[in-house]
């Protein structure tokens, strides 16, 4: 269980210090483009960005964090909108909403592994999983239609697996009563491992990482980002896990780098589809972003690699009651 002080959403000190910094690089931001705009150091094009990105954000912060500090359940029914509106636009690029019966079983397996993280039953949790990927490689069987049944199996598979069970791992450690730090700092280091690898990108710049998958992205950006959201998570994160055994700090730099790599694999793994596709955008829903999972697409493999290892250490929510739905 991770260690948390008595009180209300703001007893631990890393929940208020995450809110202020982030509120402050909000302010800040927001009157770096003001100066920018009225100086006229850049051009129309990339002010226009830049304010679309920064009124985004404003929309953004308070949908990601207010969940965050209003409580276990606020969490968890904002990861399960976030998982649905995620499946909602690949569904679309990929044309897998014109399977019906395939879409309508991976919704069905996103509510049931979210309503598994709400009823705290780790043991359904965690079997929906292997059970959902046998159910989608059956289910339209009996259609008696095998031309394309790799292709969309295998997409559905693919589905599930990123958008219910792996982003239900975030809303699933709001069952540990000191899920507030934790899920913060996910929420923003992944922001942060993003504007990281852009601006040391452009500011080092050198040979590209991958070109035929992302074009903009560079070696050094990649690095960059490794170095500057490595430090950031394991200084927090001896904050937050002070006392337990993943104070290590092998352990904490360990987890930083796996924030870093995981979210930028996420990224790539999401640009891969996108090239495969010939689209640039999942969605248009978030100016200057893109669409909702182009948005969230770093937590796709964040959110269950953090969670297992944080498990592996700590455990999420041992001493709070299981099965607070089903089980009376």
């Amino acid at each position: 269980m991770i260690p948390h002080p008595e009180g209300g959403a703001f007893a631990h000190p890393v929940t208020t210090g995450i809110i202020t910094a982030t509120l402050a690089v909000l302010a800040v931001s927001g009157l770096a483009i003001l100066w920018l705009s009225k100086s006229g150091r850049a051009k129309p094009e990339f002010r226009r960005e830049l304010w679309l990105r920064w009124a985004s954000w404003c929309v953004l912060l308070p949908l990601m964090l207010g969940p965050v500090l209003l409580g276990r359940e606020w969490t968890i029914g904002a990861v399960t909108i976030l998982s649905l509106l995620c499946y909602r636009e690949y569904a679309r690029a990929t044309g897998l909403f014109r399977e019906r019966l395939l879409s309508a079983t991976i919704v069905i397996g996103i509510l049931a592994v979210n309503f598994a993280a709400l009823d705290h039953w780790y043991g359904f949790f965690v079997a929906l999983w292997p059970l959902m990927a046998c159910l989608l490689a059956v289910v339209t069987i009996p259609l008696d239609r095998p031309a394309g049944y790799i292709q969309r199996t295998a997409l559905a598979i693919l589905a599930f697996m990123l958008f219910g069970a792996g982003l239900a791992h975030l809303g699933y450690m709001a069952n540990d009563p000191g899920y507030r730090p934790l899920v913060l700092l996910l929420l923003t280091a992944v922001a942060l491992n993003d504007v990281a690898a852009f601006t040391c990108g452009k500011l080092i710049g050198g040979p590209k990482l991958i070109p035929a998958t992302s074009p903009n992205k560079t070696v050094s950006g990649s690095l960059g980002a490794v170095i500057v959201t490595t430090t950031l998570v394991a200084f927090v994160g001896a904050a937050i896990f002070r006392g337990t055994p993943l104070a290590n700090p092998v352990w904490l730099v360990a987890m930083g780098a796996l924030v870093s790599v995981a979210g930028q694999m996420g990224d790539l793994l999401l640009s891969s589809i996108k090239r495969d596709l010939g689209i640039k955008d999942m969605g248009t829903v978030l100016p200057g972003h893109g669409g909702v999972l182009d948005r969230f697409n770093s937590l796709l493999l964040v959110a269950p690699a953090v969670f297992h290892l944080v498990g592996y250490f700590v455990g999420f929510g041992l001493a709070a009651p299981t099965r607070v739905l089903t089980g009376h």
